[in-house]
């Protein structure tokens, strides 16, 4: 801290030495950006690259929709917990890309949803499971059954 004195006028004057505090702070800001990336952690996403034709061009998609009850459908089909893999497994048949939506009702529970997706992957042999977010749901189809 250093201290100015004021010459005639009244006395010494305090002031606060503003340079430790600034060597304190950018210490403290590089310890945070070196620390920072590993702190973030995250789920491994894989996000398809589109081009253009694809956007354009809509092949039909399989939906397995879980609704309150819970009541299964595959593309609007109701069917039982115990067929969603036969059923899935049908619908796919002769497609090169085996992906299914899988869109589930707000006012089930996280559990009746993963059961589904259990009894789809044992015998569907599925290589993609995707999840319809809220906005998505009117673009493939979501407003039929459940």
């Amino acid at each position: 801290m250093a201290i100015a004195t004021g010459g005639g006028s009244g006395g010494p004057q305090s002031e606060i030495n503003m340079t430790p505090m600034i060597d304190v702070l950018l210490v403290l800001l590089i310890i945070f950006l070196v620390i920072q990336p590993a702190l973030q952690e995250g789920i491994k996403v894989e996000v398809p690259a589109v081009r253009q034709a694809e956007a354009t061009e809509q092949p039909e998609q399989v939906v397995l929709r879980v609704g309150p009850g819970p009541s299964y459908f595959v593309n609007d089909t109701e069917i039982e917990l115990g067929q969603i893999g036969g059923a899935l497994a049908s619908a796919l048949e002769g497609r090169e890309e085996r992906v299914v939506f899988v869109d589930g009702s707000e006012q089930l529970s996280y559990g009746a949803i993963v059961q589904a997706i259990d009894e789809a992957r044992k015998v569907a042999e599925l290589r993609s499971i995707g999840l319809v977010p809220r906005s998505e749901r009117a673009r493939i189809g979501g407003g039929g059954a459940p």
